[in-house]
């Protein structure tokens, strides 16, 4: 394995616990009674065709191809989760929400900041 693929699999693995998924382990938590060990783990292995489908839209269409599939998986977790509860399915929507806000944003702020200096 080469140094470059093991400093981004480790940038990728630190890029997937992010604030968003403790938003919604805690959502799915809160508003359930299993095991939340279980439903990551499980979620996990379930999550791996779903990066790949990602990834194959991401060289296809770019990164708008890849929000797609990420606004489109929101969405069905917010399906999903109104079993559960319809808090947690209004929760998990407005988590999506600000994280396609958050998308349209960065760069703008971003370039803002870079401007300054």
């Amino acid at each position: 394995m080469t140094s470059e693929i093991l400093i981004s699999s480790i940038a990728f693995g630190l890029f997937i616990v992010c604030p968003r998924m403790a938003g919604m382990i805690h959502v799915i938590n809160k508003h359930s009674n299993v095991s939340i060990l279980r439903t990551v783990l499980v979620g996990t292995l379930m999550s791996i065709p779903l990066l790949l489908l990602m990834l194959v839209m991401f060289e296809y269409l770019g990164i708008w191809g890849a929000i797609v599939i990420c606004v489109l998986t929101d969405f069905i977790a917010t399906l999903i989760m109104k079993e559960i509860s319809k808090t947690a399915a209004i929760e998990t929507f407005i988590i999506a929400l600000f994280v396609i806000l958050g998308v349209k944003i960065a760069p703008i702020i971003s370039n803002f900041i870079v401007s300054l200096f």
